[in-house]
């Protein structure tokens, strides 16, 4: 069976589109919401994230933990934050590498946005099985498609439950 290199999820935040940008287009906010971000380090002037942005995001996944260095590669105010990963490693990212993509889209719905995070896996010089290999192990026994299927789920969640407002309980 041919690797799934896209996956994606959306779902509706009753916030607007510009606030629930600037909250996901912090890349040390990702934390909050991701069951395995731990946060990021910016590199340069901390500020308005912008195309060239590089910082460090600090994962763990059970008891391992790694840190992952990534590039925004796309910035468009309240509709669109996209960032590489292209670094990996224990404590610093050190082995460079085409690792996966994570793309943000934010699109006004009535009372609201609709947030479509999407993962695109960067790995295309792997071969299959070996690609097939390792996500098994690194997700124990799953494709790194379903994984991150899950985890976009998960986020989003989060993301709405943290960013709509607590429903009044008078």
């Amino acid at each position: 069976m041919p690797r799934t290199f896209t996956v994606s999820d959306s779902i509706v935040v009753h916030v607007r589109p510009d606030e629930v940008f600037r909250q996901v287009a912090d890349p040390a906010r990702m934390g909050e919401w991701s069951p395995e971000n731990l946060g990021a380090t910016v590199h340069g002037d901390v500020g308005e994230t912008r195309v060239g942005t590089v910082f460090d995001g600090r994962n763990k996944r059970g008891a391992f933990r790694w840190t992952t260095r990534c590039t925004v590669t796309a910035v468009e105010a309240d509709r669109l934050f996209r960032f590489r990963v292209h670094a990996i490693g224990v404590r610093r990212p050190r082995v460079p590498g085409p690792i996966a993509t994570w793309e943000y889209r934010f699109e006004p719905v009535p009372g609201g946005t609709r947030v479509t995070e999407t993962w695109t896996d960067d790995r295309r010089s792997w071969p299959d099985f070996v690609a097939g290999a390792f996500d098994r192990v690194a997700t124990r026994g799953h494709t790194f498609a379903d994984f991150q299927r899950g985890n976009i789920r998960t986020t989003l969640r989060n993301l709405k439950k943290a960013l709509e407002p607590a429903p009044d309980t008078a």
